[in-house]
């Protein structure tokens, strides 16, 4: 199994702990890859939660050691309650499980596209994200 199979495995089965309905897992999912373009790519998205107080989570997730856990007030906070707020709509979900699913998503989705601690070139992320949508959706 690879690293993205592993991955996408990882979340859908996270998420379908939380919801009744496992069919937005995959929109928010998209979701998050939405956030890292709308960002600015995934630098821009790094900053943005750097800026907003969690520049240790931040690091950990980049690193090549354990992720530091981030709650979903934490995202929300981070990310704006208007962002989480339409995520959580286009992912068919409440606010509250949108921005828990962001603070289970983000920390592995970012930890894989930074697999030697080091975050990638634009190119690289374009491709690393096609995959991992190419997995996730077929």
């Amino acid at each position: 199994m690879g690293l993205l199979d592993q991955l996408a495995g990882q979340v859908l089965g996270s998420l379908g702990s939380q919801q009744q309905d496992p069919v937005p897992q995959g929109d928010l999912l998209n979701s998050v890859m939405g956030l890292i373009n709308q960002a600015g790519g995934l630098p821009g998205l790094l900053q943005q939660l750097q800026a907003s107080g969690l520049g240790d989570q931040v690091a950990s997730w980049v690193g090549t050691g354990a992720n530091q856990p981030v709650s979903g007030d934490q995202i929300r906070d981070a990310l704006g309650a208007e962002n989480i707020a339409q995520i959580a709509q286009q992912a068919g979900l409440q606010s509250e499980h949108a921005s828990t699913g962001l603070a289970q998503l983000l920390p592995q989705i970012i930890d894989t596209l930074t697999p030697d601690g080091q975050v990638p070139q634009n190119e690289l992320l374009t491709q690393g994200l096609s995959l991992l949508r190419g997995k996730l959706f077929g």
